[in-house]
């Protein structure tokens, strides 16, 4: 069951050092020649360095998870290698990124927040408003985002907690049995936090119709 719990304005958001923000940026890139999506460049700069501007001021840390051009990757935050064969999806992500955390517990973060690379706009309220969520329901693991009634669990808070090797065999076991990101919040009872702002801040960018597009409005040519 996945409740539902309406936005709450701009609160800010404290303890930044508790939130690990993280990049999910391993997918194929097939809408755009197989490209990496996230080196394309989107008003004169590589579409990763949008997601980041946004999402630095959220969080403490940031990470970048990827399956190639990790160097490149590695100039902007340091960066994960998602080693699953092949383009696994945004799950195998998600995996990657609980292996690291667990590899890593001198600096456990409290929080993880995950994000796209092509979405350039997240909102820069996200970590707030679905920490805030978290918060208030304090038995609820994980929080993503609707908008106009539509789910984007890519766009998502967990709450870390002192066990992340926890989260990452459930993230493994999710991957092999259906690799949904969606089929894995519905297991985990997400809640879902209704952002009514505008649309484009969860839109992505599949093809260069859509970079194109982009550019035109917000006058670059």
């Amino acid at each position: 069951m996945v409740f539902t719990v309406p936005g709450t304005g701009s609160p800010s958001i404290h303890d930044l050092d508790d939130v690990l923000g993280v990049v999910l940026a391993g997918g194929a890139g097939s809408r755009v020649g197989g490209v990496d999506k996230g080196l394309l460049r989107l008003c004169g700069r590589p579409l990763v360095e949008h997601v980041l501007e946004r999402l630095r001021p959220q969080c403490g840390r940031v990470l970048i998870v990827a399956n190639r051009n990790l160097d490149n990757y590695a100039r902007y935050a340091p960066t994960v290698h998602d080693e699953h064969k092949g383009h696994a999806g945004p799950l195998a992500g998600l995996v990657a990124a609980f292996g690291f955390v667990s590899a890593n517990r001198h600096a456990l973060p409290r929080w993880l927040l995950t994000t796209p690379v092509d979405c350039p706009d997240p909102p820069p309220d996200l970590a707030a408003r679905l920490r805030a969520a978290l918060v208030r329901h304090a038995q609820a693991r994980c929080a993503s985002v609707r908008q106009a009634g539509k789910p984007q669990p890519l766009f998502a808070l967990y709450r870390v907690g002192t066990q992340p090797e926890a989260w990452h065999a459930s993230a493994q076991a999710a991957l092999r049995e259906h690799g949904s990101p969606w089929r894995w919040h519905a297991a985990l009872d997400a809640i879902a936090v209704d952002f009514d702002g505008p649309g484009e801040a969860f839109h992505n960018l599949n093809d260069p119709a859509g970079f194109s597009e982009y550019e035109r409005a917000h006058d670059i040519t």
